[in-house]
């Protein structure tokens, strides 16, 4: 199916459990598109280096700001010239996120979590280290506006919104093909994290729910993620990531029943043999569920004794 589209895909690997993303390539009238680039490190830097041999590349499209997917934006746009586009809340989070200031606010704020302090600055050590693999960062030249259509491979797609997993993610539909490139909005074996990160969106977890309603009346046939394979059938996934994140939200509630700290709260919901930064996502997720249930008025929050306290 994607030989019929004219998309080539580039699997790139990463040094997670999550161990790969799916980034894209195709041929248009003018050169080649990029969708997405990796982490910026030397594996990356071949490897699109081999990929690209001979080709005049045109086009850098990013789909969201997380450093799987940005990181190698800026130092690809360096070695090709190419113009780089995103959305515009994106590609601010992208240069912002790993600056000092925002690191600061992190270091508060995981106080408020209710984090020991030893693990708070590990998973504060954790994000500082992406620096090198998101930098440079790319000249933005183009902010993707919602329903712009975009020439990718064989086929016109139209950009559609779908924040939740990072404020300014974008998705790509193609409705002759009904095709739909979910990027991390949806995959087929996980679910995205959803995570509130001090910044921004302060309720990710409902845009992440409406964004999900909104493509589901798509009825896309054919989806393209952004890790794992691509499937059939986007709606009977959706469905499934609704359930499962009502459960999640049960479960959340279960686990402040007697009150708890965010971090409390964390350890109830996942498993101990978590490394570092994969507490620092699920710690996110954490926070997200729990806001979500506070703007549903479903619980409440205090500060005590310089803590965020959730209960009924």
């Amino acid at each position: 199916m994607l030989d019929d589209l004219g998309i080539i895909p580039v699997k790139i690997d990463l040094p997670f459990r999550l161990n790969h993303v799916n980034c894209f390539l195709a041929e248009g009238s003018g050169g080649w598109t990029v969708i997405d680039t990796g982490l910026h490190n030397k594996k990356t830097a071949e490897l699109w280096d081999e990929q690209l041999k001979g080709k005049r590349v045109t086009d850098i499209i990013i789909t969201h700001y997380h450093p799987d997917h940005y990181g190698y934006a800026g130092g690809l746009q360096r070695k090709t010239g190419a113009q780089v586009s995103m959305s515009e809340i994106d590609a601010r989070d992208g240069s912002a996120s790993w600056e000092k200031g925002s690191i600061r606010n992190i270091q508060e704020n995981y106080a408020l979590c209710g984090i020991p302090y030893e693990t708070a600055q590990q998973m504060i050590g954790n994000t500082q280290g992406f620096y090198k693999s998101i930098t440079p960062y790319p000249e933005v030249n183009h902010y993707l506006q919602e329903g712009e259509k975009i020439p990718f491979g064989l086929f016109e797609y139209e950009v559609i919104f779908t924040p939740g997993h990072s404020d300014g993610l974008v998705t790509f539909y193609n409705k002759d093909k009904n095709v739909l490139l979910s990027t991390d909005h949806i995959l087929p074996k996980i679910t995205p994290n959803i995570a509130y990160w001090f910044h921004g969106d302060e309720n990710p977890l409902a845009s992440y729910l409406n964004s999900l309603k909104k493509v589901r009346k798509l009825n896309a046939d054919f989806v393209i993620p952004s890790h794992g394979q691509p499937f059939y059938g986007a709606n009977d996934r959706i469905d499934k990531i609704i359930q499962h994140h009502d459960a999640r939200l049960e479960k959340t509630l279960d686990c402040i029943k007697n009150g708890a700290t965010i971090f409390e709260a964390c350890q109830g919901l996942f498993r101990r043999d978590l490394n570092i930064h994969e507490t620092r996502f699920a710690l996110g997720e954490t926070l997200a569920h729990l806001e979500y249930l506070r703007y549903d008025k479903q619980c409440q929050r205090e500060i005590l004794s310089g803590k965020w306290w959730y209960f009924l």
